[in-house]
């Protein structure tokens, strides 16, 4: 039985394991790919201590970072499908390849997925024109034209992220009313770059080598019609990772691991949860390692009281 299982790959994942190692905890990280979400992205312009880096190359950073440790079990390209209590103490992981892993505590990372429109274009041109996080992305739209899809909280957040840089902003919703709050529905209104368009329904995302227009359905009277575009903003909620321990920890209404934020430790005293997964407010690469990094220094304190 190892001391901690870290799950998860991403910037928390990676910063965990990394701190385990040095303070010497017997751990085992278990992930399917290292990056996180940022995989995909062509330009990380946020990522502390860099101007501007690939998700390929962020992932195999931190990669390397983590493989330059010693002490800490990495086993890489699986994935834990299966976390059970023990009745003597501690939890089993089960994993995608048919490893068993016994730990005394847990460390969550796994992240959360995006929703995806799940239209024609969308996954081929995912980091070219179609992004998923405004706060990471909206620089890369500068001086250009935009749509944000979603007219909730997250919709018109990110097209707040996106009016320092966007030449144009369109704000596409389903529904007959923007569903976000009203303060900030005004704010983006009053803006003349903004232009919202109701009940449109999102059919195509254009383009080649990157984002060039998109195609979406009028549902007032059934027509189709055609926007010129440089960029998709995609903001229509996430799902968190956190079917694993649905029935071990507290979730939010949204699925997320509630948990205490001044130690990351959750309703159950053996599991940690950071980054995505959490019900942390902020969704970021940065916040995710730096909670990481509280959680195993508090569960390092549980370690060496034996």
């Amino acid at each position: 039985m190892c001391d901690l299982l870290i799950v998860g790959g991403g910037p928390g994942g990676v910063a965990a394991g990394v701190y385990a190692a040095r303070k010497k905890i017997n751990a085992v990280l278990v992930t399917d790919t290292f990056g996180g979400q940022s995989l995909v992205s062509n330009d990380v312009q946020n990522w502390i201590g860099m101007k501007s880096v690939s998700g390929f190359d962020l992932a195999k950073m931190l990669e390397e970072h983590l493989r330059a440790q010693s002490g800490i079990e990495i086993v890489a390209g699986d994935l834990v499908t299966v976390v059970t209590a023990l009745s003597t103490g501690g939890f089993r992981a089960e994993t995608k390849s048919g490893r068993a892993i016994e730990t005394r505590f847990l460390l969550i990372t796994t992240g959360s997925r995006r929703r995806k429109l799940g239209v024609p274009g969308e996954k081929e041109l995912e980091g070219k024109g179609v992004f998923y996080c405004s706060t990471c992305d909206a620089p890369l739209m500068n001086g250009k034209v935009v749509a944000v899809i979603g007219g909730g909280n997250a919709g018109l957040e990110g097209a707040l992220d996106s009016l320092p840089y966007a030449s144009k902003i369109y704000i596409l919703e389903r529904g007959a009313a923007l569903k976000g709050d009203v303060v900030t529905q005004e704010k983006l209104k009053a803006n003349s770059k903004v232009e919202f368009i109701l009940n449109a329904e999102t059919l195509a995302v254009l383009g080649d080598a990157s984002v060039t227009g998109l195609r979406y359905r009028d549902l007032t009277n059934s027509a189709e019609k055609e926007l010129k575009l440089d960029g998709v903003f995609v903001e229509i909620g996430a799902m968190p990772n956190s079917d694993i321990v649905k029935e071990l920890v507290e979730l939010n209404t949204f699925g997320e691991v509630v948990v205490d934020h001044k130690t990351q430790q959750t309703s159950n005293p053996g599991i940690w949860a950071v980054g995505d997964v959490s019900d942390v407010r902020y969704k970021q690469n940065n916040i995710s390692a730096g909670d990481a990094v509280k959680a195993v220094l508090n569960i390092y304190e549980r370690v060496a009281k034996g």
